[in-house]
């Protein structure tokens, strides 16, 4: 009887927790769907050609993102031409070349604490290192170097995994076959690797699309429409910038729904963007 006793409270617990489970995740897609809904059905109605074609004009009253979406173009750009030769450099050396697995472990730590810091902290020291210390003043340079500080530990620790599954039985058969270390590394290891490096890449680029608070401390605010190395040493706004000023300072909720839209539009297309990659490189490899 103890023994058919516990069986069904065990069978009841197990339910419970089922139940529990299956809640929770409708939960969760409720939520997203009705947040990802909401936004586009407020948002996608306000998107016009000339919104996205045309710079704002306060003399006519017209609005304006193109110098927004190529003042986001400008911050992509700049940031990953910096950011990912630093962070794959990195966790190449921290992976394939460092002996003191002490100071490895100490950086990896001092890695995942910076991918913690709010960014509000991070607009903080680029606008007093880079803008006063530097002299940069407010600029969308001043804005990408602040972004790669904030993407270089999810570069570098991405990499570091993808470089982890390369099996060792393949360095030790390039060795073998008289191969250098660089050579190994170059030919071998970042070959087999290549799809946990892209996909980081493009997750960062969807952290750059959504970061406001360190861009209005260190790239500013402006809506101006610049080439991209004139537009680097000037102020500018990103979309999620002008978002935040659309809505809270000038009361244009119908624009600000419009970029919201287009920056989930975006957000999504990545993230399909970096699965889509992932799985091709690994049907390559598994050929």
């Amino acid at each position: 009887m103890d023994t058919h006793r516990i069986s069904g409270n065990r069978k009841a617990y197990i339910g419970l927790m089922k139940l529990l489970m299956v809640l929770s995740a409708g939960l969760t897609c409720t939520l997203v769907l009705f947040l990802a809904g909401y936004v586009l059905i407020k948002g996608v109605p306000n998107i016009t050609w000339e919104l996205l074609s045309t710079k704002p004009s306060y003399l006519s009253g017209r609005i304006g993102i193109l110098p927004d979406i190529l003042n986001t173009l400008y911050l992509i750009i700049a940031t990953l031409v910096v950011v990912i030769p630093l962070g794959v450099g990195a966790a190449v050396y921290l992976t394939e070349y460092a002996q003191n697995q002490r100071l490895v472990a100490v950086i990896e730590y001092a890695a995942e604490t910076l991918s913690g810091i709010p960014s509000i902290i991070y607009g903080l020291v680029g606008m007093l290192f880079f803008c006063q210390f530097l002299n940069m003043q407010t600029s969308l340079l001043a804005g990408a170097l602040t972004l790669v500080i904030m993407n270089l530990p999810t570069i570098m620790r991405t990499t570091q995994e993808s470089l982890k599954t390369v099996p060792q039985s393949y360095r030790e058969g390039a060795f073998g076959l008289g191969a250098g270390k660089w050579r190994v590394i170059r030919t071998v290891v970042l070959p087999g690797c290549v799809d946990g490096v892209i996909s980081g890449c493009i997750l960062s680029v969807g952290r750059i699309l959504g970061e406001s608070a360190a861009l209005l401390f260190t790239a500013g605010f402006a809506h101006a429409l610049n080439g991209f190395f004139a537009g680097l040493g000037s102020a500018g706004a990103s979309l999620t910038v002008a978002l935040y000023v659309y809505a809270k300072e000038q009361g244009e909720f119908g624009v600000a729904f419009a970029i919201a839209a287009i920056l989930m539009l975006l957000t999504l297309l990545i993230n399909l963007l970096a699965a889509s990659v992932g799985r091709y490189y690994k049907k390559r490899r598994s050929l």
